[in-house]
């Protein structure tokens, strides 16, 4: 009937189909990482918003303060003629606001040395202050410095730029 290989192949495709009488041991899951209890978390903090404060009028573009720059001929601290009515406007004020304290920045070209700049700045810075002292502003409000030619309105090397560098500086 059946050859002996035969009846060998087939008693083993039968094991093979009928399988094993115990039965396969259940692999354990893995388990799963539950997700941490759900918090509310708390909102961030409000951002502040930082406006910057109101200093005082030469802030505002259409005030007349606004303008705090008194400008100069090459080599001179004389004052000119057209700069009166600005110097008064800020004299005005300061003798009103008796705890308000300037500091006059007198600048130069960058001709010249750096010692002669300097003095020169600070003749110009003085002869604002003068004039801002005849005009009634007490000495305590008002101080001066040279900055000669180390901080330029404009870096340019020409005429244009030295007029802008030619200056004092009223500041707040």
């Amino acid at each position: 009937m059946f050859s002996p290989r035969t009846a060998l192949l087939l008693i083993l495709l039968g094991a093979g189909l009928s399988g094993c009488a115990t039965p396969p041991k259940p692999v354990a899951a893995k388990p799963v990482p539950t997700p941490p209890p759900q918090t509310r978390e708390a909102p961030p903090p409000p951002v502040e918003v930082t406006r910057p404060t109101y200093a005082g009028p030469w802030e505002d573009p259409t005030n007349p303060l606004y303008q705090r720059t008194i400008y100069f001929d090459y080599n001179t601290a004389e004052l000119k003629p057209e700069s009166v009515a600005l110097m008064r406007t800020h004299a005005r004020y300061l003798g009103a606001q008796s705890k308000r304290r300037v500091t006059l920045e007198g600048h130069t070209d960058e001709r010249g040395t750096r010692e002669y700049n300097l003095a020169l700045g600070d003749q110009r810075a003085e002869a604002v202050r003068r004039f801002m002292l005849a005009e009634g502003v007490p000495t305590e409000q008002l101080t001066t410095l040279s900055y000669g030619e180390e901080r330029p309105a404009d870096a340019g090397h020409r005429d244009a730029a030295w007029r802008l560098n030619r200056r004092v500086m009223i500041q707040y």
